[in-house]
């Protein structure tokens, strides 16, 4: 619905009613800056047209009282709601593409309590990634989430994508640890999963919301699994003669269940953007690994992992380079390291099992350096998040001299979008991993899911009926 004129007005005072006028912002620069997350091509738009979609308002609720007030107000409008943490998200899960308002959870950022008994913490999802873990280290505990984005996303943010960080090889993603969620439903109404993951009381609602995206309503607070600071952190660094080498290393470290929180496997061009671009001097096929824990397990562990990669034909590199990882290990995902518009690129990362990796790495490779040689595409790859049964790759694109034209531009993204998405479906992988669906993926969902994808359609509609909560993205359209 279209709002002008007194019905306009209206919607606004009733928005300051439930969050105060001062947070309720119609400022042009605060609507451009939400309108869009870091999906290159909200940035190329942004950049080379003037019809970016604008929200009507940037809304800050400080409660969840609040945030279900501003909800209920949109869905009687028929007004669309996008809900945003830190921004950070890479696949325009957070654009707004159908205007309506920014539901910025930042300013609900509380930490309600950190249980040391059952090693637990519940918070308000707008809290800083950051900021949390800071927290919870002086009390000598981590989350264990330690995603490349922790300086900017949020614990909201960390869910609604079902995020990975670099130690989920032992510790899991994001939906691995959490225990329950509070969510805002688009009629307003307030509702709680059950308080434990684990249980046979029927289907789970936990994991229908985790990974939805803003799209079945808004993550309010979020009770999450902790762990202890580790006693000891034990690095190697391994040099392979060939990316499969090490990929068959990975799948026996992970297979003989030696428990590594991290392994981390680059193929050269990786090796040097994101290895020896910050200041490590290594090339080639290289892969960090890390065990942690008590020390004479972890030094158990590393042991057999040393094994492992030797057999495979690996050069042990020692402890150092592996240490000096873990201390730049973000340096790559920050500028000026970091790609960023107006190069054109895209992390076309996915998940697949053991017996499909090799080839999907070949075949994906082969793909973008091959169709796209006329635009100079260049390929690197690192597997990053490892699995009792398979691998994630986190593989990226790069075209130094993209259009000028923004259609055009366009058309060129998404077709090498498609190309490497259909390759991933081809090799038994998904769509996505960790960085989630939004915008960019979404009209590839019916080709993951078949037929199963109109019973998402008819989750969707039963519980948003008017199509206010974030439409447009997972493939859900507007109605």
């Amino acid at each position: 619905m279209k709002l002008v004129g007194y019905a306009l007005g209206m919607f606004r005072s009733e928005l300051e009613d439930a969050v105060g006028a001062e947070h309720v912002t119609d400022i042009d620069e605060k609507l451009r800056e939400a309108a869009v997350d870091q999906y290159w091509l909200t940035h190329m738009w942004k950049d080379k047209r003037d019809d970016l979609p604008l929200p009507l308002f940037v809304v800050r609720p400080a409660t969840t009282e609040e945030v279900a007030s501003v909800v209920r107000i949109c869905n009687t409008y028929k007004v669309p709601v996008v809900p945003r943490g830190g921004g950070s998200g890479t696949q325009g899960g957070a654009a707004t593409m159908y205007g309506g308002i920014v539901l910025d959870l930042t300013r609900m950022d509380r930490i309600i309590e950190i249980n040391e008994h059952s090693l637990t913490l519940t918070a308000e999802s707008g809290i800083n990634g950051r900021v949390l873990e800071n927290r919870l280290n002086e009390q000598g505990l981590m989350l264990a989430h330690y995603p490349a984005s922790v300086d900017y996303a949020t614990l909201g943010g960390y869910l609604a994508a079902r995020g990975s960080g670099v130690m989920s090889t032992k510790y899991g993603k994001a939906e691995d640890m959490v225990l329950s969620v509070e969510i805002v439903l688009p009629d307003g109404r307030v509702i709680e999963t059950l308080p434990v993951p684990n249980h046979a009381a029927g289907p789970g609602l936990l994991q229908l919301f985790v990974g939805s995206e803003g799209t079945l309503g808004v993550i309010t607070k979020a009770t999450m699994r902790l762990e202890p600071i580790p006693e000891a952190r034990v690095f190697r660094m391994f040099r392979f003669p060939t990316v499969n080498d090490g990929l068959e290393a990975g799948r026996q470290i992970m297979t003989k269940r030696l428990n590594p929180a991290v392994i981390r496997l680059y193929d050269p061009g990786s090796t040097k953007h994101s290895l020896k671009d910050t200041g490590l001097d290594v090339e080639g096929v290289v892969m960090v690994v890390m065990t942690d824990g008590i020390r004479e397990i972890a030094e158990i562990q590393m042991s057999g992992i040393i094994g492992v990669c030797q057999a495979n034909g690996a050069e042990d590199l020692g402890e150092e380079p592996g240490l000096y990882w873990w201390n730049h290990r973000y340096d790559f995902y920050k500028p000026p390291l970091q790609p960023a518009y107006p190069l054109m690129y895209g992390t076309v990362e996915t998940v697949t099992t053991y017996d499909n990796i090799k080839r999907l790495y070949a075949a994906k490779k082969s793909v973008v350096e091959n169709n796209y040689k006329s635009w100079g595409a260049r390929y690197t790859a690192h597997f990053s998040h490892w699995y009792p049964w398979g691998a994630m790759i986190y593989d990226r694109f790069y075209i130094d001299h993209p259009p000028e034209d923004a259609e055009e531009a366009l058309r060129l993204h998404n077709r090498i979008w498609a190309d490497c998405s259909r390759v991933n479906l081809a090799h038994g992988a998904l769509l996505n991993e960790h960085h989630g669906i939004g915008l960019k993926l979404g009209w590839l969902m019916r080709e993951q899911y078949g037929e199963a994808f109109d019973l998402l359609c008819g989750i969707k509609r039963l519980v948003d009926p008017k199509g206010i909560m974030n439409p447009g993205k997972l493939g859900f359209g507007i109605w």
